[in-house]
């Protein structure tokens, strides 16, 4: 595609292109970079891509977008106010403006989101449709399963419109996006087209980036104001907001949102609700009500929090699109696993060990309540804080484990270039002031195998280990390297070591050469 045909519908000014060119893709990386492919330099926290210029050019570059005056460019350059806005929506014209030809469902939070795509997803084909799935775990296109990257977060814009663009020519006719904080921030998810946008809730987390919560909620507010701006469909237009009546950014994302609310939760006020809740070791019953339907559902997952995915999932679906309440029962009773999301790993031991996703102060409360619910012995939970993020939520997690958990072991949890013992001995500060007591209801274990090791050695049977923070991740991160990790591997090395039979071996990190008791 000619340059001059990707500034067709471009909704930004431009303040000035040089010639023309045949463009064959659309990166942002420099490293990147094929021959014929388009070069847009963005401008980070860290570094400022219109100094890779000439590595792009060298590479093969056909063409140049950034924010500055550059001069006697040897390919044709397109100067734009923010690079970082343009590129979206430059991606979305390259790959034929896939979320115009898909009714596109949006969903974001601080917790629950990637629970609820798959809630979601499950319903749409249930009822028969052809969808599609982009989370921070996978994209998920007919029958191939891609796997988005180490670390959580919404694929950068020409990926994510490169699987929207491969779903449209896959025939599907839905799509689910899960999408961040920082994709939001960081306008990824522009011009996906949403006709569906769906809130879990917001709580504390991210702050290292945002600097406020109050920015951090106002990311999340641009899913919302965004639906008024969807283009018009062939298939049509549903312009719906699922706003959960129990959270505190109820009231904030009623005024953000151009679409209509459709609201829920346990909340007396909420349009649709649950009623005749009943937790069991093997999943939630409920009933769901509003709106003139009632209808029951069981939910394979286990936590009374999984109540409230299940009715985003059912909002978004049943009352913002109209699917049928019979596609709901049979999408969520079809969820008996969401990968590092309350998973149990059982080789017979004789207490139970889970590893989840929890890693926010609510979150992990949330995790902890769970695990109380389903032992009348002891929990043992296993967690730790990243390096680089939101300082504040290090003390906070720690007071959260020491007053809902009777054993916390404090471990490695992607330290990044921080030192480790300086965030443990900022985790340690939360737990004394709760009354934690080291070396009798918590410990710090740097190395995150040894600590999963401690754990198991101290199980009891029928009580309940949850290894929080990492859940599905595949790798953890000490300085600038990347170390291959699976908590869910970890967990099964330390109880086959523990059974003494045959298992995987435990993952290497580098914190298994130093002292693991601290």
């Amino acid at each position: 595609m000619k340059l001059s045909e990707l500034v067709c519908e471009f909704p930004y000014d431009i303040i000035s292109r040089t010639g023309d060119a045949e463009v064959t893709g659309i990166v942002s990386d420099s490293r990147l970079v094929r021959s014929g492919d388009m070069f847009v330099a963005l401008v980070g926290e860290m570094t400022n891509g219109h100094l890779y210029i000439p590595k792009a050019l060298e590479r093969g570059a056909a063409a140049v977008v950034g924010t500055l005056p550059v001069h006697h460019m040897a390919v044709p350059y397109l100067q734009v106010e923010d690079s970082r806005k343009a590129l979206p929506h430059l991606a979305a014209a390259f790959y034929g403006f896939p979320g115009r030809k898909m009714t596109v469902i949006g969903v974001t939070g601080t917790d629950g989101k990637t629970t609820t795509t798959n809630m979601i997803h499950g319903i749409l084909q249930a009822a028969g449709y052809k969808s599609g799935m982009i989370s921070t775990i996978n994209a998920i296109i007919g029958d191939q399963n891609l796997d988005t990257g180490f670390h959580v977060t919404t694929p950068d814009a020409p990926d994510v419109q490169r699987y929207m663009a491969q779903m449209v020519k896959a025939g599907l006719t839905h799509v689910v996006l899960e999408v961040t904080s920082h994709g939001l921030a960081q306008y990824r998810a522009d011009a996906c087209e949403f006709d569906v946008a769906v809130v879990t809730n917001i709580t504390h987390e991210h702050l290292d980036y945002h600097g406020t919560f109050e920015e951090y909620r106002s990311a999340k507010a641009r899913l919302f104001a965004g639906l008024g701006s969807t283009n018009l469909k062939s298939q049509g237009n549903p312009r719906k907001a699922a706003l959960n009546r129990d959270d505190a950014s109820y009231y904030y994302l009623l005024r953000a949102t151009t679409g209509s609310v459709i609201s829920y939760g346990i909340h007396h006020g909420a349009d649709i609700s649950a009623k005749n809740v009943q937790q069991r070791n093997d999943g939630l019953s409920f009933v769901v009500d509003g709106m003139g339907q009632s209808f029951s559902c069981e939910c394979p997952l286990l936590g009374a929090f999984n109540i409230s995915n299940c009715l985003a999932a059912i909002t978004a679906t049943v009352y913002a699109l109209g699917v049928s309440s019979t596609a709901a029962q049979v999408g969520i009773s079809s969820i008996h696993s969401v990968p590092g999301r309350m998973e149990r790993i059982d080789l017979g031991q004789a207490f139970t060990a889970i590893v989840d996703f929890a890693h926010t102060p609510n979150a992990l409360e949330r995790a902890l309540e769970t695990a109380r619910q389903l032992t009348k012995g002891r929990v043992i939970a296993i967690f730790g804080a990243a390096g680089l993020r939101d300082r504040q939520k290090r003390s906070m997690m720690a007071e959260t484990s020491v007053e809902r958990a009777d054993i916390t072991v404090l471990t490695a949890e992607d330290p990044r270039t921080e030192l480790l013992q300086d965030i443990l001995a900022q985790m340690a500060v939360g737990a004394i002031r709760k009354g934690g007591i080291e070396g009798q209801t918590f410990w710090r274990i740097a190395d995150r195998g040894e600590a999963i090791r401690f754990a198991v050695s101290q199980a009891r049977p029928g009580d309940v280990i949850i290894s929080c923070g990492k859940g599905h991740e595949q790798s953890m991160c000490f300085g600038e390297i990347e170390y291959p990790w699976d908590d869910r591997i970890a967990m099964r090395a330390a109880l086959s070591e523990y059974l003494g039979i045959p298992g995987p071996r435990m993952p290497y990190l580098p914190t298994h050469d130093q002292s693991s008791g601290m």
